[in-house]
């Protein structure tokens, strides 16, 4: 893998009371690529995700972001630095308007200028958030809604967008639609972490994987070189 990695997660562990959700996650996500975090639901990837998002606090472990130490920082401070978080579940403020939930975005102060410039980069992204832009969030629907969620993460001028299972719930063609925007988005010189439960849809989408099983990498390599069978039983646990 590259030497030029934009963010090194080192052997990170995350607890909620006693629970271990995370007992050991490292992987690398080299500038400018698309690295995909593959495991079942459980296996610990949201966790993972918000660990390193500031949401919550890892116990142990090291989280380097542009080659400085970011563990336990506020989500404010890690968004500052260049780093967003696209989580699961369609999430938008909903009694908000399209284009008001994309300006919050933007609040950080570093993303303020050319904040104009922005929405119309997203508008032409997503051409149904510029028709939609003063209907409220909360009428749309959930691929429209994930498309907000993108767009505002993109307001704040992210160097590297974690993408937390933004398919779940969604239809095979909306999916289809989002993911090229993402492919679009990488090209554009912006890394990517994809976290999915899809296997084949990560690989064929990402340059490097990862498979996470009970809170641990269990297997990992570039995507087209992984064999179905080995990420198949690397998935399930199967020895």
């Amino acid at each position: 893998m590259s030497s030029d990695l934009i963010l090194k997660v080192e052997n990170v562990c995350s607890k909620y009371g006693d629970f271990i959700a995370v007992a050991d996650g490292s992987f690398e996500v080299p500038e400018k690529s698309i690295v995909s975090i593959i495991g079942s639901n459980g296996a610990g990837k949201s966790t993972l995700m918000d660990s390193i998002a500031g949401i919550h606090k890892p116990v142990s472990g090291r989280i380097i972001y542009k080659g400085e130490d970011i563990t336990g920082m506020k989500p404010p401070a890690i968004v500052a630095r260049g780093l967003a978080l696209v989580p699961q579940g369609s999430r938008c403020f909903v009694r908000m308007s399209v284009e008001d939930n994309l300006i919050m975005g933007a609040f950080p102060k570093h993303a303020r200028p050319g904040l104009k410039d922005r929405l119309q980069k997203i508008y032409e992204l997503f051409p149904i958030l510029h028709e939609k832009r003063n209907d409220m969030s909360g009428s749309l629907s959930g691929g429209q809604r994930q498309m907000v969620a993108i767009g505002r993460a993109l307001m704040s001028k992210p160097e590297l967008i974690l993408f937390d299972e933004i398919s779940l719930g969604l239809a095979p063609t909306v999916i289809k639609d989002i993911y090229s925007r993402i492919r679009q988005i990488n090209r554009e010189g912006v890394s990517v972490v994809l976290v999915e439960q899809d296997v084949a849809r990560s690989k064929k989408t990402s340059k490097y994987s990862y498979i996470m099983l009970k809170g641990s990498m269990v297997l990992s390599g570039v995507s087209k070189e992984l064999d179905d069978e080995t990420v198949k039983n690397a998935y399930f646990g199967v020895s």
